[in-house]
């Protein structure tokens, strides 16, 4: 396996593939796209200005994408990993680039929005050292949403 990781926008045709994909998923865990409409107007990727793609060969494999938040604040989004790709350490790698391009872009915190069943996410956040904070807008009025926070 020889990993690669790319750097694009929300505009790229794979990150346009990976967000379907995700789409598709979340609808599924949610109950239905329907139980999480709410989430979707704050989640197109073509609004996700710095997108990063790894790609094992030709095979794009992982994305993440950031997010201007604020001044001081970028969001993280779209954290995907194909499942055949689990468990080998890519989110984690990609989570590592995504804080640094958001150091260099200026930012001091990241944060993010996941679901509470989602342990496998929550459990990664934990270990990179996100902390739970108050559901910031527009997730606080949001049901099902939880948010975690790292300052950088």
């Amino acid at each position: 396996m020889e990993l690669t990781y790319v750097w694009t926008d929300g505009s790229d045709e794979v990150f346009k593939k990976f967000y379907l994909i995700t789409e598709d998923y979340y609808s599924t865990i949610a109950g239905g796209r329907d139980k999480r409409s709410g989430f979707i107007p704050y989640n197109i990727s073509s609004n996700i200005a710095d997108v990063l793609i790894v790609y094992d060969g030709n095979r794009p494999v992982a994305c993440s994408g950031i997010k201007r938040y604020s001044a001081e604040e970028a969001e993280i989004k779209r954290v995907w990993v194909e499942p055949a790709y689990r468990g080998k350490h890519i989110a984690s790698a990609m989570m590592d680039k995504v804080e640094e391009k958001a150091k260099v872009m200026g930012f001091g915190r990241l944060i993010l929005q996941t679901r509470e069943i989602m342990e496998d996410a929550v459990g990664l956040y934990e270990r990179l050292g996100y902390e739970r904070t108050e559901n910031y807008p527009p997730y606080d009025k949001l049901d099902g949403a939880i948010c975690m926070a790292k300052d950088i």
